[in-house]
């Protein structure tokens, strides 16, 4: 456990605001917040390969991520100017993928890690246009991630397990990545 306690040193360092390790069988995967995906709030449902239905179905997610024995959960926290503030929130989740990227090639190279799935907060947004939307396939499969959301994880019970709040104070977003391993 000691070695697996590095990689949450690791992604503070990287500046990740919180960070756990979880068993991947103590995480709740919840069908129903698959199926919200379908209720298309975002708008990126059918318009990514990193969301449902590109991402594969709930079934197909949950074996994927069912392989792996750990995962590496962070957190970014970002103040706001209000509640309502936009622009913030996807200044954050720039500021979020920078440092989901920079740990993940991190720990692809200090660790030589090679089989792992890493899901990040939300769609992927690498492309300005997907290829989903011209039935080809994804441009950069290396670097693109699938949502936490998508696999129909439970992100609130994932970080009420793993020690780390869900609210962070008023005028904040948090923002979290996954990267499960063996």
């Amino acid at each position: 456990m000691k070695s697996l306690n590095k990689l949450v040193n690791e992604a503070i360092a990287a500046r990740a605001n919180h960070a756990a390790i979880i068993e991947v069988d103590k995480i709740n995967f919840v069908e129903d917040f698959r199926k919200a995906c379908e209720q298309n709030v975002c708008r990126k449902y059918a318009t990514n390969w990193m969301c449902p239905p590109g991402v594969g179905s709930f079934a197909e997610s949950k074996a994927k991520a069912c392989r792996y024995h750990y995962g590496l959960l962070i957190q970014t926290v970002h103040q706001m100017a209000s509640s309502f503030d936009w622009k913030g929130m996807m200044a954050a989740k720039k500021a979020h993928d920078k440092v989901f990227r920079e740990l993940l090639a991190n720990i692809k190279d200090k660790y030589k890690m090679t089989d792992i799935l890493p899901l990040n907060a939300g769609a992927c947004e690498l492309c300005e246009r997907c290829a989903y939307l011209d039935n080809e396939k994804c441009r950069f499969p290396e670097e693109a991630f699938p949502s936490v959301e998508a696999f129909g994880i439970d992100v609130i019970n994932l970080e009420k397990t793993c020690g780390i709040p869900y609210y962070n104070g008023k005028n904040t977003v948090s923002y979290v990545g996954l990267i499960l391993f063996n």
